[in-house]
């Protein structure tokens, strides 16, 4: 295989489970028909990610991961009509080969298709070994492939880390109130969890216009924040009456809906004790491998309740993402005050270690030449 030549070469995450992450060269081949070759400007860095830096979910090495970024398209297949050179994109996670029986009936993350750039080594290091293209994305880097499946257009003047996190946080966020629940107006809302994804779950049920969104963190300065993102109340998960505190505010009747953005299994489980009758539980946080939950199945089946698993919000991302940016557009989506802290990709393990804190919305990593000091 041909991949470009050295001028081409970019700098991108290496990934070496058991090491820290280091800088380092790689090569990218030139798109196949269906790819597209993309100038990322900002990868957003993601709690997914970082289980796949400490090997919690397994993966091969050595890899470069990043999925949730956005920038430039330098260069299209030939079978490529949905986006031009010079567009303005967005970058996910997501394909769609749009003919398989998930695609057809809209479950986008669930396609089943084959796709072109899988048989293929998209990526190498500088002396053309083999390199894993993670989350068929490996967007932290200055260059990326992907299907074409994975990039969706969005408007010139979006600021490029507030566009990045529409890629994964915000989609899925989002997603799961509108996709995966279609919580109606009127509901109870709990969002468990008040980091990038559950402050976008929070936004999303306020728009729906459920009667309370309940905001439910262990941090007390999140709970706080969470008010400026759609919250109406929030609760301290460790105080023991919490669950009476949420029965307290929908009026003894529970949540409708309780999404747990937080990949914790005593968020999990604490979850069902908000519940209401005929209610669903909504697991979009993701523990590490071989996690097991606890719950009552009898009291479930009894109280007709429901358990739903939201991978990237069910999200269709022509349509979500079109969606959101037009709320966006209109200042009744937050976007901007999402983004934490911005910082150069040779200080990413400073924006790792710093996301592992807690404190982070999203710090993201900015790809533009004169990025100083992160902001």
């Amino acid at each position: 295989m041909g991949y470009y030549c050295a001028p081409m070469v970019n700098a991108a995450v290496l990934r070496e489970f058991g090491s820290p992450l280091s800088i380092e060269q790689i090569k990218v081949a030139p798109p196949g028909p269906s790819d597209v070759q993309v100038a990322v400007k900002a990868c957003a860095i993601c709690h997914s990610d970082i289980m796949f830096f400490d090997g919690a979910w397994g993966g091969a090495t050595p890899a470069v991961y990043g999925h949730e970024a956005a920038g430039v398209v330098e260069a299209v297949g030939e079978a490529v009509d949905s986006v031009a050179v010079g567009d303005h994109v967005v970058i996910s996670l997501i394909r769609s080969c749009g003919s398989c029986h998930q695609c057809e009936r809209g479950l986008h993350v669930a396609c089943t298709g084959d796709f072109e750039i899988d048989h293929r080594q998209p990526i190498a290091s500088a002396d053309g070994s083999a390199m894993h293209h993670g989350l068929g994305t490996a967007t932290f880097a200055d260059t990326a492939v992907v299907d074409a499946s994975q990039v969706v257009k969005i408007p010139a003047d979006m600021a490029w880390p507030s566009a990045s996190l529409l890629g994964c946080g915000v989609i899925t966020g989002y997603g799961a109130v509108a996709n995966t629940a279609a919580v109606e107006p009127g509901s109870h809302v709990v969002v468990i969890g008040c980091g990038g994804v559950g402050l976008n779950s929070l936004q999303a049920a306020s728009i729906a216009g459920a009667a309370s969104v309940i905001a439910v963190d262990l941090d007390a300065d999140k709970r706080a924040d969470a008010v400026e993102f759609g919250a109406t109340h929030s609760v301290d998960p460790t105080n023991s009456d919490a669950a009476a505190q949420v029965s307290a505010i929908t009026e003894g009747r529970g949540a409708d809906y309780v999404f747990v953005t937080v990949g914790a299994k005593a968020a999990i489980e604490q979850s069902f004790s908000f519940l209401a009758p005929g209610g669903a539980v909504v697991i979009v946080g993701m523990t590490a491998n071989g996690i097991t939950i606890d719950f009552d199945s009898t009291s479930l089946a009894a109280a007709n309740q429901r358990v739903l698993g939201s991978k990237m919000g069910s999200g269709r991302l022509g349509v979500d993402i079109a969606a959101i940016v037009e709320l966006y557009q209109q200042g009744r989506y937050k976007l901007d005050e999402l983004v934490s802290r911005t910082y150069r990709l040779d200080q990413i393990n400073e924006a790792v270690d710093d996301v592992k804190t807690g404190g982070a919305r999203r710090n993201v990593v900015v790809f533009d030449e004169g990025v100083g000091s992160p902001s």
